[in-house]
């Protein structure tokens, strides 16, 4: 009896650099990861990007490539036992590349268990995410990796990735196969070259040669296996900007729906949370400042609790968002100071408002003339605080609404001469 063969993204895993589709940006001819590779002297590293790209593939090829003793484990379902056991079999061993896909997902534990074989060179580390790093990844594991970002395949790279598979793959090449239209493959898989190569096998599987593939056909052979929610493909990304932009727009109705969406694809709470907090400042700001105070509870309460009783939270949190007054003007104010700073180079504080903890400093005139506020009527002086250069410039305007109006009219008595408010 023969066994199952493999899925066709496994038979067509590739195992040489030039054999990867996409990505030359790190592993073309010149290029950071491949000139590594043929030093033979890889970094730990993290490779962030969205699913399907190429991470899991990547890491298999270094290991390939250097003959190194590979280890995998899952962040779903390893421990720290499981990361200590295998820390003890890398110490048998040398160069051994312990691989870590959805590496976002191992708490402060988990990582701090791998920190001193990383330290020490006892492993080389490859993690795997989706998620930026810096969010996820203390900072102490963190440093000690390289992060490479992939980018994700285009249209052409996944119509070559599709006629590789019709052309070289043992089964589908001794068939008569046309790929005449890709957009339904390419658009249900949501660029995700795994989820591609296992549709398009799943395509040719349910029909007879002599087989030309439309995107009718696809559409008739997946619509039964097509996904609600994704939350590794495109649509992890339109339902999330559908959250967002219905959070901003004030309509909670919409925003808890597409909550729901989320929610029921089993998508990460704190990633759900992280968005809203962000919303929360960027969006809502000054006209309503409990709203960040509610969004980081949010975030606290969600990431100790977790499903299914963090719904609830979630949902009390989008519909406050959703239904509070909203200012995008802190945001604007960064936004116009970064732009300025760009411009305007490392402007000299002015001596006024230096420190001044030396007779040195002191004598250099830093600190001379400056009025401290407390000692003035309303606890505020009229003293210039910006570079001679761009003194005068407004970077905050506040918006219209009844909080930052009340802002607007206190600014106004202070400085309604200088800044015009």
């Amino acid at each position: 009896m023969s066994s199952t063969p493999a899925p066709l993204a496994e038979r067509l895993r590739p195992e040489t650099l030039d054999q990867l589709v996409g990505q030359k940006h790190l592993t073309g001819r010149g290029s950071i990861l491949r000139t590594a590779l043929e030093q033979g002297k890889m970094p730990s590293m993290i490779l962030w990007g969205p699913p399907g790209t190429g991470k899991t593939t990547i890491a298999n090829i270094i290991a390939h490539t250097l003959h190194s003793p590979f280890y995998t484990l899952s962040a779903i379902s390893a421990g720290v036992k499981e990361v200590r056991e295998v820390i003890e079999e890398a110490r048998k061993k040398e160069k051994v590349i312990l691989f870590i896909d959805e590496i976002h997902r191992f708490n402060k534990g988990q990582q701090d268990a791998l920190l001193g074989a990383v330290e020490k060179g006892i492993v080389t580390l490859i993690g795997a995410t989706t998620e930026n790093p810096s969010f996820e990844v203390n900072s102490a594991l963190l440093s000690r990796c390289q992060v490479y970002v992939l980018k994700p395949l285009g249209k052409e790279e996944l119509v070559e990735l599709m006629q590789t598979a019709l052309n070289k793959d043992s089964r589908l090449k001794k068939r008569a196969i046309e790929l005449k239209e890709t957009e339904a493959l390419i658009n249900i898989s949501g660029g995700d070259a795994r989820k591609l190569l296992n549709l398009l096998e799943l395509v040719t599987d349910a029909n007879a040669d002599p087989l030309v593939i439309t995107d009718e056909i696809v559409m008739e052979t997946a619509q039964q296996r097509i996904a609600l929610y994704d939350k590794k493909g495109e649509q992890h990304y339109d339902i999330i900007s559908a959250f967002i932009k219905s959070m901003r727009g004030s309509d909670p109705n919409a925003a808890v729906y597409w909550l729901a969406r989320m929610i029921e694809g089993g998508e990460d709470v704190k990633f759900i949370a992280r968005r809203m907090l962000i919303l929360a400042s960027e969006d809502i700001g000054n006209a309503n400042p409990n709203a960040l105070l509610l969004a980081n509870a949010t975030f606290d309460a969600v990431s100790k609790i977790g499903y299914p009783e963090s719904r609830i939270i979630l949902s009390q949190c989008a519909i406050y968002l959703a239904s509070s007054a909203k200012s995008n003007a802190s945001y604007m104010a960064i936004s116009e100071a970064l732009d300025t700073v760009k411009k305007t180079g490392d402007l000299p504080v002015p001596l006024h408002i230096r420190n001044a903890p030396t007779q040195l400093m002191k004598n250099m005139n830093y600190s001379k003339g400056y009025e401290y506020s407390h000692d003035y009527e309303k606890n505020f002086s009229q003293q210039e605080y910006l570079p001679d250069q761009i003194k005068g410039n407004a970077f905050y305007e506040p918006g219209k609404n009844a909080r930052e109006e009340e802002l607007r009219k206190h600014l106004r008595g202070l400085w309604e001469k200088k800044y015009g408010y």
